[in-house]
């Protein structure tokens, strides 16, 4: 329960005013999973191929984390779309490898936190709750009043709403704006914040990879690097994708302690959609170059079947573990349909 809930400007909430809201955590799954149904519908064209089932912590679990957007609660308030979302930070012991765990700040229990979505004018409401033992906050990046920036800490057991519509449209990020701002973003409060544009993308396989540092001995310096959280999972566990089928990656740089990293994809070039505020490309490349917190779209097709990796060009960065594999996998219904024709 919710003891302490607090707005920016420090008012007090009771718990019927919450259940006015309709934040109560039990409501928000069943929404978002509607509306992800309703969502999947009009992108019926698209496959995806099945998945493992992951047998790791609940705190990880990058194959879950790749291709899972959360939409929030819907909502109609005065003719307005409203997205209500539930955050939650919280404390986790994650282990990086056989030797090394790690201690972690999370959101919902997990790392990277949900990927939020909505579409642009959307008016977004989140809670955000602090279990996690120190102050924290959350700041979106986007367009917001400055009472709803998120700089203001929320102490440990009590909660705030941020309020602001979705503007504008493009692959935005959220995270932790409590000195030491690094630290606290390195320790795992981060994640991505999604505005689709009024008009829909062209239909594709969508998914979300979050490259992200790890500091174990607290001098400054990364000694591990991961998408989605565990270092070289996507290297033994590839990510099955169609052949021929549009990809539609989410990339975020979200690593600390490196002022720059790259993104770069083994036989294959990608069209670069920056920041994801276009709807077409400003260039097509195999390699990007990324700032921390910066983000983007890519989409590309392989042609052949087969493995190919995926990882920065800073050989050092990817070989502590922010490295991977797609494995593209015929699509035996699709030649078949093809042959009956």
């Amino acid at each position: 329960m919710i003891k302490n809930f607090l707005t920016q400007g420090e008012r007090l909430w009771s718990r019927r005013q919450l259940l006015k809201l309709g934040l109560t955590v039990g409501g928000l799954g069943g929404a978002g999973l509607i509306w992800q149904r309703f969502n999947n519908q009009s992108h019926s064209v698209v496959k995806v191929p099945p998945i493992e089932t992951e047998s790791i912590s609940q705190t990880i679990k990058p194959l879950q984390i790749l291709r899972n957007f959360d939409y929030g609660q819907i909502k109609q308030e005065n003719g307005r779309t409203i997205r209500e979302f539930n955050l939650t930070a919280g404390n986790s012991i994650i282990r990086l490898n056989s030797a090394v765990e790690y201690n972690i700040w999370d959101l919902n229990g997990r790392i990277p936190g949900p990927t939020l979505r909505a579409k642009q004018g959307d008016r977004i409401r989140v809670l955000f709750e602090n279990k996690a033992g120190h102050s924290h906050s959350l700041h979106f990046h986007g367009i917001h009043p400055a009472e709803m920036d998120g700089v203001r800490p929320v102490t440990n057991g009590k909660a705030t709403i941020y309020e602001f519509d979705a503007e504008p449209y493009g692959v935005h990020l959220y995270h932790c704006h409590i000195a030491p701002v690094t630290r606290h973003i390195a320790k795992g409060l981060y994640g991505m914040f999604i505005v689709d544009p009024p008009k829909p993308r062209p239909p594709a396989d969508e998914m979300v990879l979050v490259m992200a540092g790890y500091d174990v001995n607290n001098d400054n310096h990364n000694e591990y690097y991961a998408f989605n959280g565990l270092p070289k999972y996507y290297m033994d566990h590839p990510i099955p994708i169609y052949q021929n089928q549009l990809i539609r990656l989410y990339v975020l740089n979200i690593i600390e302690f490196d002022p720059a990293v790259t993104f770069h994809l083994h036989a294959n070039f990608f069209d670069v959609y920056r920041s994801g505020m276009s709807l077409t490309p400003s260039e097509k490349t195999d390699v990007i170059t990324m700032g921390v917190a910066e983000r983007h779209i890519l989409e590309f097709a392989f042609p052949y079947t087969g493995k190919y990796m995926f990882h920065p060009h800073q050989d050092a960065i990817a070989e502590r573990g922010c490295m991977g594999q797609f494995e593209v996998i015929a699509d035996n219904e699709a030649k078949n349909t093809t042959k009956n024709s």
